[in-house]
């Protein structure tokens, strides 16, 4: 059974939505596109590049998945394993992959068959639709935030309208110069409850 690993940049208000650049995700009048740039630091950098540099395959929402195959396919620089790896995008609606290495998955059930498959965890980047479903379905092992010290009121939330109730632990954190803290956990059961 594979893992799935969700990766994303929040706010302290929760916000993921458009954290890479100002024309990224405007939908709903989101004006704040590029909030994660000024803290962004060679730390944080590093991050990112040990995270990206593990065994893994992409699951993407199909907006996400967009917005890699515009760009990623001619910039493997940075993410060299990119085009290698396989991508796996949830959409009903998308009828062919044009970038390499790319399987459609059209349904939850699907979802859940790739789960249960053998092969490397699926790490989910951005995808704040299918991050939802994810939560949702109770499908998510593992969650790796990048916290910034910033709250913009509106835009897409990581959790939102049906995240169900579960706890997680905390496995690894560290915090940047900038102020960025990099959590990550790991789904623990059920959530308990007591008094004082």
């Amino acid at each position: 059974m594979r893992k799935i690993v969700v990766l994303t940049f929040l706010t302290l208000d929760g916000v993921m939505q458009a954290p890479g650049g100002p024309k990224e995700d405007t939908s709903g009048g989101f004006k704040y596109g590029g909030w994660t740039v000024p803290y962004f630091d060679d730390f944080s950098g590093k991050i990112m590049d040990k995270q990206m540099k593990r065994k893994y395959d992409l699951l993407l929402g199909r907006k996400t998945y967009d917005i890699f195959a515009g760009y990623w396919p001619e910039h493997t620089s940075a993410w060299p394993q990119v085009n290698k790896i396989t991508k796996y995008v949830v959409s009903k609606t998308l009828k062919k992959a044009t970038w390499k290495n790319t399987v459609i998955v059209k349904s939850i059930g699907a979802l859940k068959k790739l789960k249960d498959s053998e092969g490397p965890d699926l790490q989910v980047y951005g995808s704040g639709n299918l991050a939802q479903t994810l939560l949702k379905q109770d499908l998510v092992d593992e969650l790796w935030l990048k916290i910034f010290p910033i709250t913009l009121g509106a835009g897409k939330k990581l959790f939102d309208k049906g995240t169900i109730p579960a706890a997680f632990t905390l496995t690894d954190s560290k915090t940047s110069p900038s102020g960025v803290i990099f959590a990550n956990f790991k789904r623990a059961g059920e959530v308990e409850t007591g008094s004082f």
